[in-house]
């Protein structure tokens, strides 16, 4: 099957190949994954951009919908007692483990640079290098059967280009820049939150101490 024969994706479609690539690579003994352990993957908070809150209705229907162009298979695991999902998207785009690692990172944090990608998708592939990763790229986005990703323009200030991933149709530059700006204030601000939190605690502990101080100097009898 080609990426032309492929329809669009839903933002959810794409999260949910997406977290059965990460677990199956991170979690192999996990996997294929129960319904309840893909929604929990789907609403994950950390690693994931946007984060979701979908329920095991909607995954559900949108894995109905991914078996239609067999992207996603049905197993009943070694237990043969609970059904389980696997993915099946390296055979249909007739892609590695590289190729399939970068695209689950972009499908689950939406658009990155290649620096951001070859860290972000240690646990899924370990590349050499930046440059095998942009290797990587630009190979899926100059596939005859169909591009699988593409380069999106320098953000100010950058020196590196983002990529996006296109099985949920063209990316709006405009919309990638949005959504990048929104995850670095988010982390901005729990980084601020974080240090906002340090410093109360430093304020406690340095009042604790001057308490037993105080306490030390009456115990003592020694005037200050």
């Amino acid at each position: 099957m080609t990426t032309s024969a492929l329809p669009t994706l839903s933002p959810l479609e794409t999260r949910v190949i997406g977290v059965l690539i990460e677990k199956q690579l991170t979690t192999p003994d996990y996997y294929p994954l129960t319904l309840n352990a893909l929604l929990a993957g789907c609403n994950q908070k950390s690693n994931r951009h946007p984060v979701m809150s979908v329920t095991e209705g909607e995954v559900q229907m949108a894995l109905d919908a991914l078996k239609r162009p067999s992207l996603i298979m049905d197993s009943y695991g070694a237990s043969g007692r609970v059904m389980r999902y696997a993915h099946n998207l390296p055979k249909v785009l007739d892609l590695g483990q590289a190729a399939t690692a970068l695209l689950a990172a972009l499908m689950l944090r939406g658009p990155q640079t290649p620096g951001e990608l070859r860290t972000g998708s240690e646990r899924l592939y370990r590349f050499a290098d930046i440059s095998s990763v942009e290797a990587y790229l630009d190979e899926m986005a100059n596939r005859s059967a169909g591009a699988l990703v593409t380069k999106l323009p320098k953000q100010p200030g950058s020196r590196e280009h983002r990529w996006a991933h296109l099985l949920s149709g063209p990316v709006e530059a405009d919309a990638a820049s949005s959504a990048s700006i929104h995850q670095e204030e988010a982390v901005t601000t729990g980084e601020l939150a974080a240090l906002k939190a340090n410093v109360a605690q430093v304020q406690d502990d340095v009042t604790e101490l001057r308490a037993l101080v105080e306490r030390l100097y009456k115990e003592l009898g020694v005037a200050r």
